[in-house]
This record gives C-alpha cells, structure tokens and sequence, in this order.
C-alpha cells in the first residue's frame, strides 16, 4: 500500500526486455535499506526490487515488469533519462498524508489541456470511458502515483489543480498536453461499484 506522497523523483537507466522487462532506475534512496522484494511505486505502479547497487556515488534499484504491466500503464513508453515519481510502501505507524494508493493502475489518462491559476496549474485529463464513472468531484485519484483531488468531472474528462511545491518536487514540473499518465482510480470507489453490481444482480 501507498499513500501517494512522492518522496523522490527517480530517473530511467535503462530498460531491458528479457521475458519480463527489468528497469534500472536511479535513486537519492538509501538502496542499503532496500530489500529484495520490497515493493516500490514508480509512476504509481507497484513493482517489486530485484536488485540494488551503486554506480559510483549513485544508487540505484532495479525491477520487472510483465506484458500486463506495459499494457495498462506507460511503463513501455519510458525511454532512458524518464524522471519517475518514486514511494516506498506504507509501513504501520506511518502518516497517511495522501489517501490508500494500491499500486494497481486501472489504464492511462491523457492530459487535454494545461492552465496556470494563480500560482497553480489546472490540469484536465480525459480518462478511459469504462474509469469514468469512477471518478467523482472532490474524489481522489492517484495520476502517475500523486494522490491528487479532482476538482470537477465532466464525461470523462476531470480536472485537478497543482500547486507549485508539487509541481516542483514531482514531475508533474515537466508534463505537457498530450501526455499519457498513469491513473489509478480510488479504492473505495471500485468496492462501491462493485457492491452495487452485485446488490443489482
């Protein structure tokens, strides 16, 4: 589990595909207290460290990722150099800042259109039309692993506002119209859909 605060913004090393695609990200993490097996969110994915090392002064970690896991998120698209927005999982005791963010990304939204307000920046997104009835006013979803409130829905198009602390310690600084994002939709949301569903059958 996660909480959608990013607490570091990793880079792509490499990329390798082999059976699953293994990737080389670099971290300001200690990869000493990283262990094998540890989950950590990249871009808001859920993947698991198969390895961990230095390469001189820099850390760095590595993990897999399966044809699913490209298929559903960005994570294909990633090209050596990609900043990514990193969290290492919830522990018990920790502060739960954002909201419960499982790692499990549904599909990808697009961003349509990028306007400043005051110091923040309004964000629209359109989102695939079998998430849209999952995200609601004033919900929260989690894009590229931030845990961000929606401000207004309209279809399948949502947006959010971005204040510049998150702007500046995400990649959320460096993102323009036309990009894909990672998007998971909110936990409780699917649980009540899903109890819905079968209360209907």
């Amino acid at each position: 589990m996660f909480t959608g605060i990013i607490t570091d913004v990793g880079r792509l090393i490499s990329s390798e595909a082999r059976g699953d695609t293994t990737l080389k990200i670099a971290t300001a993490y200690d990869v000493a207290g990283i262990d094998l097996g540890a989950s950590i969110a990249c871009n808001g994915v859920c993947l698991t460290v198969v390895a961990t090392g230095h390469d001189g002064a820099q850390g760095w970690f590595a993990v897999q990722a399966s044809a699913e896991t490209l298929s559903m998120t960005t994570l294909g698209r990633w090209t050596p150099g990609q900043p990514i927005n990193l969290e290492r999982a919830l522990r018990v005791g920790d502060e739960l800042g954002g909201h419960i963010v499982s790692g499990h990304v549904d599909g990808t939204a697009e961003i349509t259109a990028l306007r400043p307000e005051g110091d923040s920046l309004r964000i629209t997104f359109r989102a695939p039309g079998r998430l849209a009835g999952f995200i609601a006013p004033k919900g929260s979803v989690a894009l590229d692993g931030t845990s961000l409130t929606v401000n207004e829905v309209e279809g399948a198009t949502f947006g959010v506002n971005l204040i510049p602390h998150t702007r500046a310690v995400t990649t959320w600084g460096r993102v323009s119209e036309g990009d894909l994002v990672n998007l998971e939709i909110d936990t409780l949301a699917r649980y009540v859909a899903r109890l819905r569903e079968w209360q209907a059958a």
